[in-house]
């Protein structure tokens, strides 16, 4: 039987520190040692960020710099438009194109990020229902509040609706959209998979990630992050797209507007980031399989069993 592609995991909550984790074990990986050892040419890092994807989303998205990298080279980081949607099957193709070829040069692809839904659709090769924009339902639901959109989904779709952003109109829209167009709730996810994956994921306790979170909006929205809301707006993003694509862009497009002061934008924005990340590991925890860490030095033991070769038929 052909040996299934080995494949890491890097996930977690926002502000957890997925991407200094996955770069330092691309650089484990790379090091002459490892390479050595393992038999295999490095590593690589494909990004499972529905927000990262896009272009110009850059400090509120977290989005990993270049010096961060260290050299590590990132894949689906900044390679969408954000005028347009750029939507789960789409991001399953290309992510999927770039593990064949990162296996292709013998290194080892480490998917990284926090949209759980991404990963799973990726890993486990979700089929997704492909279904383009419908203007006159879109046009419907448009007219609907956030809150009934939020209960019509929750009627047709509960599973969805318990790991939706309650606030992102263009989620639920498009939620509402395939499960009312396809007559059924998108598929349950089937836990086979062509890769063989080791998933590492980052659990702090929630002061510590709170902490984190607050700190990290702190210093966003001292380095720029209203300055590139407001280059996003005049560079013809609306307030509607900006509004649908969440969180800091959400309530800073609303401050700049004059909807909020920075004050309940700032306090807004630090309650709505936790809700997240309790959402995310809402999504992360169903997941049994997933080996939770505190310290990223603990990742690196089972990582080298992982690949090593003497594991290998």
């Amino acid at each position: 039987m052909k040996e299934r592609p080995r494949v890491i995991v890097v996930l977690g909550p926002t502000a957890s520190g997925k991407s200094d984790l996955a770069v330092n074990i691309a650089k484990k990986v790379g090091s002459p040692k490892w390479r050595r050892e393992l038999r295999v040419k490095g590593a690589e890092i494909i990004s499972a960020d529905s927000r990262q994807v896009y272009r110009g989303l850059d400090i509120g998205s977290g989005k990993i710099t270049r010096s961060q990298m260290h050299g590590i080279p990132h894949h689906l980081l900044g390679v969408a438009s954000p005028k347009r949607v750029f939507t789960a099957a789409q991001y399953q193709r290309a992510a999927q194109k770039h593990i064949g070829g990162v296996i292709s040069k013998g290194k080892v692809p480490i998917i990284c990020g926090g949209t759980g839904f991404y990963i799973d659709a990726l890993i486990y090769n979700l089929s997704l229902p492909s279904v383009p924009p419908q203007n006159k339902l879109r046009a419907k639901l448009e007219a609907l509040g956030t809150s009934e959109l939020f209960r019509k989904l929750a009627t047709v779709d509960l599973r969805r609706a318990r790991n939706i952003d309650r606030h992102n109109r263009r989620r639920l829209i498009r939620s509402l959209e395939i499960a009312l167009t396809t007559g059924k709730p998108l598929p349950v996810l089937s836990r086979n998979s062509e890769y063989n994956v080791l998933k590492v994921g980052i659990k702090l306790p929630p002061s510590e990630l709170r902490r984190r979170i607050n700190l990290r909006l702190k210093r966003r929205l001292k380095t720029g992050l209203i300055k590139e809301v407001t280059e996003l707006h005049k560079q013809e993003l609306s307030w509607k797209r900006l509004d649908n694509l969440g969180l800091e862009y959400r309530y800073i497009s609303r401050y700049l507007r004059g909807l909020i002061s920075y004050d309940e934008m700032r306090s807004q924005l630090q309650k709505e980031i936790w809700q997240y990340a309790k959402r995310q590991m809402t999504w992360f925890k169903r997941d049994k399989s997933i080996i939770w860490i505190d310290d990223p030095r603990k990742a690196y033991a089972r990582l080298q069993d992982f690949l090593a070769p003497s594991t290998r038929p």
